[in-house]
């Protein structure tokens, strides 16, 4: 999987800027003008400061390293390709998506000798192993499982460790053995005295001035934090998610639960940060994120009983609360079995008509932390556009349960 990355992409890359191997066009018109190659390469440059740090190294102009295209089927070729790749990437793929990927690539291939190749052994060049080694993707998969059991990328990134520490060009592999075994020492030494931490170059995220409760195990708050009663409205809003909570079946006015969190600590955070994870620690924007909700699909039918689905969300983290309930009778009314909420606040994005896009923003929604999957990125595009870039795929999902027949979300 890795030469896809090293090989078929740049060739790719070279064949729409002009430059593979001193061939032209041919008899196609797949080339982008290098004014809208300019303006790419600027859109990736300038979506670094909303691309989350977790995602990668923020990618460099394109443009100055080495879009439209003139006709739509080459943009549609790369989509079914980027389609492709990601199906590849699932830690689970079914008999069905395999067959996908098999009879995808045949399809993607021939469209690529047709565009790249047109039949002419002059151009033949254009059709490196790499091309025909698409081919054998799908009957790795039934042989060996998803490409993530047998990939390259942990002995590539091996092997780039390796590379800078040979100092001698007469003994090469003496350098290799010595630093092969200083560090196996270094990691012994980590595992077997626990000071992975205090032995890593990477700085050190102090957690001592952290909030974290026993019912949110996968979570922490982060500073600043500040410990007063919120404005009105915002008072108003949290009321409302408590008393319409899908768990709380009893019947409550949004004014009895106002007074409750009168006399509740609430502390309002900085920040988020996933236990297991080095999300939420970040020098980018890191607010965007996507979160799951169960929604009423007869919201507009008031005497229908309630069928509820979960839905997917995108926005931005705008606030986020801890709210800690001191009064056994508040509790007992709001039906609630630990004395702490930790609630955010978030802005969701009006989507379009295709989910990754928005322009605006909605009205704010408050809901349970653990409702939050993962962080998001955005691409920034014209007319106040943004793409949506969600790398996540099946991982972050909600998991849903029933107990008791009241659905939660985990």
């Amino acid at each position: 999987m890795h030469l896809i990355w090293e090989n078929l992409i740049p060739n790719l890359i070279h064949h729409w800027t002009g430059q593979f191997k001193g061939l032209d066009e041919g008899g196609e018109a797949y080339e982008i003008d290098k004014t809208c190659w300019n303006v790419i390469g600027e859109a990736m440059l300038w979506a670094g400061n909303t691309i989350p740090s977790v995602y990668g190294p923020c990618v460099p102009n394109i443009s100055m390293d080495s879009s439209k295209f003139h006709k739509q089927c080459y943009y549609e070729h790369f989509v079914h390709l980027v389609r492709l790749l990601n199906i590849c990437l699932q830690y689970n793929i079914s008999n069905v998506e395999s067959d996908e990927v098999e009879s995808g690539f045949i399809q993607w291939v021939c469209n690529y000798e047709r565009f790249y190749y047109q039949k002419d052994p002059a151009r033949l060049a254009t059709c490196p192993v790499m091309t025909h080694a698409l081919l054998h993707i799908a009957e790795g998969i039934c042989a060996m499982g998803p490409v993530w059991c047998y990939w390259a990328f942990p002995m590539e990134r091996y092997c780039g460790k390796l590379q800078p520490v040979i100092c001698s060009c007469c003994f090469p592999y003496g350098s290799l053995g010595h630093f092969v075994v200083e560090d196996a020492q270094l990691t012994q030494i980590k595992t077997v005295y626990d000071v992975a931490d205090e032995l890593s170059f990477q700085p050190i995220i102090s957690m001592h001035a952290a909030y974290t409760h026993p019912a949110y195990p996968s979570c922490a708050l982060l500073p600043p934090s500040m410990t007063k009663l919120p404005l009105g409205n915002q008072v108003t809003v949290l009321a409302s998610a408590l008393v319409t909570q899908k768990q709380n079946t009893k019947l409550l006015s949004i004014a009895h639960v106002k007074e409750m969190l009168k006399e509740a600590q609430i502390t309002e955070w900085g920040k988020v940060k996933r236990i297991d994870s080095d999300e939420g620690d970040d020098h980018c924007d890191a607010s965007f994120i996507w979160y799951e909700l169960y929604i009423d699909k007869y919201t507009n039918q008031k005497k229908r009983q309630p069928e509820y689905e979960l839905k997917t969300f995108y926005g931005q983290i705008e606030h986020l609360y801890s709210i800690k309930f001191m009064d056994a009778k508040a509790l007992n009314r709001l039906n609630l079995t630990q004395d702490t909420v930790i609630l955010a606040a978030i802005r969701p994005c009006v989507l379009g008509l295709d989910i990754h896009y928005y322009s605006c923003m909605g009205t704010l929604d408050i809901v349970d932390i653990t409702t939050i999957q993962c962080l998001v990125g955005r691409v920034p595009l014209s007319n106040n556009k943004w793409a949506i870039i969600d790398r996540s795929r099946s991982l972050a999902h909600a998991l849903s349960v029933q107990d008791n027949n009241v659905e939660a979300i985990i």
